[in-house]
């Protein structure tokens, strides 16, 4: 297999020699200026305005973004206390029960009331 694979290079080789010989110097010389200028053209970069304006823009954004993670608070926890009735309500909306020590007494003072009002508000509801 590496035979015809010679055999076609060294063609081709050939063939780009002698029509590189008969090409005019007109044309050589237009072919050479137009490599010179995609070569340029290659080497300098797409848009100058936009990078020197994207360095800076990302290092504020980046400053901007730890400063904000830094200040705002991660965890709920993490805010003052504002009242046992507020972190209540919060553990309420939640489908576990809320944990007895932080629940507030006066909830499980009655809590044969609650249970009472679970059977009867069925009934309750069918009028």
């Amino acid at each position: 297999m590496n035979a015809p694979d010679n055999n076609l290079e060294r063609r081709a080789r050939t063939l780009y020699r002698e029509a590189s010989r008969r090409i005019d110097p007109v044309t050589a010389g237009r072919l050479r200026a137009a490599r010179r200028e995609a070569l340029a053209a290659a080497s300098t970069p797409a848009h100058p305005r936009f990078t020197r304006v994207l360095v800076p823009a990302s290092a504020f954004a980046a400053v901007a973004f730890a400063a904000l993670m830094m200040w705002s608070p991660m965890y709920p926890n993490a805010q003052a206390p504002e009242s046992s009735a507020s972190t209540v309500a919060v553990e309420v909306d939640g489908d576990l029960p809320p944990d007895p020590s932080a629940a507030d007494p006066t909830l499980v003072q009655n809590l044969d009331f609650y249970g009472w009002l679970a059977t009867n508000d069925d009934s309750q509801a069918g009028r």
